[in-house]
């Protein structure tokens, strides 16, 4: 009588089936495309964290050089006498690179008329009283996103000078 050789479970062909993947196992389509949707849902997330990052620099950058215009038309201003400021006339565009430039054709002042380019000053003098006029100096431009920002300073010019100016924005 001939004995049929009977397979145990600990064979090495059956240890194999139980044990996990092998060789040949790899990764189904679903979970490749599943890992693909998320990698692009990572990347276009991360590309409007860098526009939106991207906006408040440039923000950040316009509204800087806004004040040191809005500063430079004012301690031009500052330099005039009761006389000349009230002859100026109530509302006014303000030439930025009469007020930025030092006078003479440097490379800086090339490279700030360029800067400047992209920014409108106007300034509105008003009277509040009889011995003082308040003084507004507004620069407005176009960010990178297209939206117009503005920014305005504020001073009081009294009989006897200028007085300290403060920043808004709108």
């Amino acid at each position: 009588m001939t004995r049929l050789a009977s397979v145990r479970p600990d064979s090495a062909p059956a240890r194999e089936r139980q044990c996990g993947p092998t060789i040949r196992d790899g990764f189904t389509l679903v979970e490749v495309m599943l890992a693909a949707s998320v990698l692009v849902f990572v990347i276009a997330s991360s590309l409007t964290v860098i526009q939106y990052g991207m906006r408040a620099v440039d923000t950040a950058r316009n509204m800087t050089l806004a004040g040191q215009i809005c500063q430079s038309a004012l301690e031009v201003l500052r330099l005039q006498n009761w006389t000349q400021i009230s002859a100026l006339p109530a509302e006014a565009t303000v030439n930025i690179t009469d007020v930025i430039s030092s006078g003479t054709a440097t490379p800086l002042d090339s490279a700030l008329n360029a800067v400047a380019a992209h920014f409108t000053c106007s300034r509105t003098i008003t009277d509040p009283k009889i011995n003082m006029r308040t003084i507004t100096i507004q620069v407005n431009w176009r960010g990178n996103d297209g939206r117009l920002h503005s920014l305005s300073a504020k001073a009081r010019y009294a009989k006897n000078g200028l007085n300290d100016y403060l920043y808004t924005s709108h």
